[in-house]
């Protein structure tokens, strides 16, 4: 596996609402730790459009939650510190399950990502809610370009 690779999604997505309750049963995915900024709220802390009807539905289905975050936001897991296990460890202890039946989805190659496939669970990329973002992911957008670019090129 080449650099490149390790950061490559198993799956990608417009948004997570895209993720549906079929996909993850193909996948035999059974639990989600989810980023939040730019992947359930923009910049500007406003939730995306119809994203608590599909938690909803997640929830009437089955499919476990746990919120995965490098911020202090009061989720189930903060300061996760991603890519590093550490925080991907905490997740699968509110989970319960195993790491093979876990996704994570997110919008970062570098954090949500690299820590999914370091750790065994299944990585599910989403585009950005937003364009705007905080310094430090403005900074690493133009690496995770040339990797998707990458990535799309190889489908």
């Amino acid at each position: 596996m080449d650099f490149y690779t390790k950061m490559y999604p198993k799956a990608y997505f417009n948004n997570i609402k895209d993720v549906s309750i079929e996909f993850l049963q193909s996948h035999n995915i059974k639990g989600l730790l989810i980023d939040v900024d730019n992947t359930l709220i923009d910049y500007n802390k406003n939730i995306l459009f119809g994203v608590k009807e599909w938690i909803d539905n997640m929830d009437k289905e089955g499919i476990k939650l746990c919120i995965l975050s490098n911020t202090n936001n009061k989720s189930k897991v903060d300061f996760a510190m991603k890519p590093l296990k550490f925080g991907f460890k905490k997740g699968v202890n509110k989970l319960k399950l195993p790491n093979k039946n876990i996704g994570v989805i997110g919008d970062q190659l570098l954090t949500d990502v690299l820590g999914a496939n370091r750790t065994g669970m299944y990585s599910i990329l989403v585009k950005p809610i937003n364009e705007k973002d905080i310094l430090i992911t403005r900074i690493k957008r133009p690496f995770e370009k040339k990797i998707m670019d990458k990535y799309l090129n190889k489908k």
